[in-house]
C-alpha cells in the first residue's frame, strides 16, 4: 500500500476515486423539508378543504336526517339520495382530511394498516357515490321515459344499493392489496431542528409497472368513463322525451304557457347541471392520474404536479360530494320543506294542517258512499296536498306528461279537439289537475 501511495500516478488515481465516490453519495441523497409549502399556501389549502368538508358534512347530514326522521320520505328516489349522502359523507370523513394532510407534509406519517384502510375506504366511497348517481339516473329514466311500467319497489332499491357497494368493494380490492408503506432509499426528511428522518410513502407496489397502468385504465373506465356515458345517454333520452311532450302540448294550446312546460325546463336544466358538474369535477384528477402513469413526469414537472396541481384536482373532485345535496335536495320540493323544518324546528310538526288529514274511517266512508263530484274533488285535493309534501312527485308528473302526450297524439290522429279527448279520460284529467295544485 505504501508503495502504491508513494507512486505519483497511483496516489492521484486513488484521490480521484475517493472524491468521485464522495460526490456520488452526496448527490444521491435527497433532503426534503417536513412541510411542503409555506405558511400562506398551507393556510389556503386548509381553508379550501375545510370549506368543502363543512359543506359536505352539513348538507349530506341534513339529507340523511330528513329521510330517517320522516317515514313518508322513504321512497325509491329518496332512498337512492340517502345512499348518495352516505357515500358522500364517507368521502368527506376519510378522503378530505387524509388528502389534506398528505398535501401539506412530506411522506406518510401513519402506519401500514392505516394506509391500506384509508385507501380502501376512499376508493369504495368514491365508487359508491358514482354508482349511486347512475342508479338515480336509471330511476328517473324509467320514471319519465317509461312511466307506465312497474315502478321500482323499495326492496329492489335496497338490493340495488347493496350491489352498488359490492361493485365498489370488488373494483377497489386490488388497490388495497397493493397499497403498502415503504421507505424511499436515499430520501430523507429534515425537521425544523435540522434532524433527519427516513422518508416513508404509501403507494401501490405492483410487481410490474405495466400492471399499474392497466389497473388505472380499468378504474378510469369503470368509475368515470362508463358511468358518465350512461348518465349522459339516459339524461339525453329524458330531455328528448320532455321536449317531444312540450312540442305536442304547444300544438293544442299555442298561446297558453303551461306550468308543466316550466317544470320540464327546470328538470332538463337540473339534469344538465348534474352531468356537467360530475364530468368537470372529476376530469382533472383522472387526467393527472393517467398522465403520471403513462407520461411519468420527473424533476420540476413532478414537483409542480404533486405540490400544486394535484391538491387542486383533489379539492375539485371532492367538492362534487359537497354540491350533491344542493342538486338532489334543494331542487326537490320535499327536501326543501325538510331543510326549512331543520332551520325552524317549531314548524316541523305543522307541515300539513290538521283539517287536511283524512282518517282511515273517513276514507272507507268515502269509498262506500255514492260518487259525488264535490266529494271526489275534495278527496283528490287532500291526497294531492299529502303527495306534494311527503312523497316523490316525480312519478306523478311523469304519468301526467305521458298522458298529455298520448292525448295530443290521439287528437292529431283522429282529428279530434284536445278538449273532446279529455272527456274520454275524466279520471286522468282530474288526477293531473290535482297534481298541478
Amino acid at each position: 500500500w505504501r508503495q502504491l501511495t508513494n507512486r505519483p500516478n497511483c496516489g492521484r488515481l486513488l484521490e480521484n476515486t475517493v472524491a468521485t465516490l464522495t460526490q456520488h453519495l452526496v448527490t444521491s441523497v435527497k433532503l426534503s423539508p417536513y412541510y411542503q409549502h409555506s405558511l400562506t399556501i398551507a393556510a389556503s389549502y386548509t381553508l379550501a378543504y375545510l370549506f368543502i368538508f363543512l359543506l359536505c358534512m352539513v348538507g349530506n347530514g341534513l339529507v340523511c336526517l330528513i329521510v330517517v326522521r320522516n317515514r313518508h320520505m322513504r321512497t325509491v328516489t329518496n332512498l337512492f339520495i340517502f345512499n348518495l349522502a352516505i357515500s358522500d359523507l364517507l368521502v368527506g370523513i376519510f378522503c378530505i382530511p387524509t388528502t389534506l394532510v398528505d398535501n401539506l407534509i412530506t411522506g406518510w406519517p401513519f402506519s401500514n394498516a392505516v394506509c391500506k384502510l384509508s385507501g380502501l375506504v376512499q376508493g369504495i366511497s368514491v365508487g359508491a357515490s358514482v354508482f349511486t348517481l347512475v342508479a338515480i339516473a336509471v330511476d328517473r329514466f324509467r320514471c319519465i321515459v317509461y312511466p307506465f311500467k312497474p315502478k321500482l319497489t323499495l326492496l329492489v332499491a335496497k338490493a340495488t344499493i347493496g350491489l352498488v357497494w359490492a361493485l365498489a368493494l370488488v373494483i377497489m380490492l386490488p388497490s388495497a392489496v397493493m397499497l403498502m408503506v415503504e421507505q424511499e432509499e436515499g430520501h430523507y426528511m429534515v425537521s425544523s431542528d435540522n434532524q433527519t428522518y427516513p422518508l416513508y410513502y404509501c403507494y401501490e407496489t405492483w410487481p410490474d409497472p405495466e400492471m399499474r397502468k392497466v389497473y388505472t385504465m380499468v378504474l378510469f373506465t369503470h368509475i368515470y368513463l362508463m358511468p358518465l356515458a350512461l348518465i349522459m345517454i339516459m339524461y339525453g333520452c329524458i330531455g328528448a322525451k320532455l321536449y317531444s311532450t312540450a312540442v305536442l302540448s304547444s300544438r293544442g294550446h299555442p298561446d297558453v304557457k303551461s306550468p308543466i312546460s316550466q317544470r320540464k325546463v327546470k328538470v332538463v336544466k337540473m339534469l344538465i347541471v348534474v352531468a356537467l358538474l360530475f364530468m368537470l369535477s372529476w376530469l382533472p384528477l383522472w387526467t393527472l392520474m393517467l398522465l403520471t402513469d403513462y407520461a411519468r413526469p420527473e424533476g420540476d414537472q413532478l414537483d409542480l404536479l404533486t405540490g400544486y396541481i394535484f391538491p387542486f384536482s383533489h379539492w375539485l373532485a371532492f367538492s362534487n360530494s359537497s354540491i350533491n345535496p344542493i342538486i338532489y335536495g334543494y331542487f326537490n320540493e320535499n327536501f326543501k320543506k325538510g331543510f326549512q323544518a331543520a332551520c325552524h324546528p317549531r314548524s316541523c310538526c305543522s307541515v300539513v294542517p290538521q283539517e287536511q288529514v283524512v282518517s282511515k274511517a273517513q276514507r272507507r266512508h268515502n269509498a262506500r258512499a255514492p260518487r259525488n263530484t264535490a266529494l271526489s274533488a275534495n278527496f283528490l285535493t287532500t291526497l294531492g296536498v299529502r303527495n306534494r309534501i311527503y312523497t316523490d312527485s316525480d312519478l306523478m308528473g311523469c304519468v301526467c306528461l305521458e298522458m298529455e302526450q298520448r292525448k295530443e297524439e290521439v287528437s292529431i290522429k283522429r282529428g279530434v279537439h284536445a278538449e273532446d279527448v279529455d272527456r274520454l279520460f275524466p279520471k286522468g284529467v282530474a288526477m293531473c289537475q290535482v297534481w298541478k295544485l
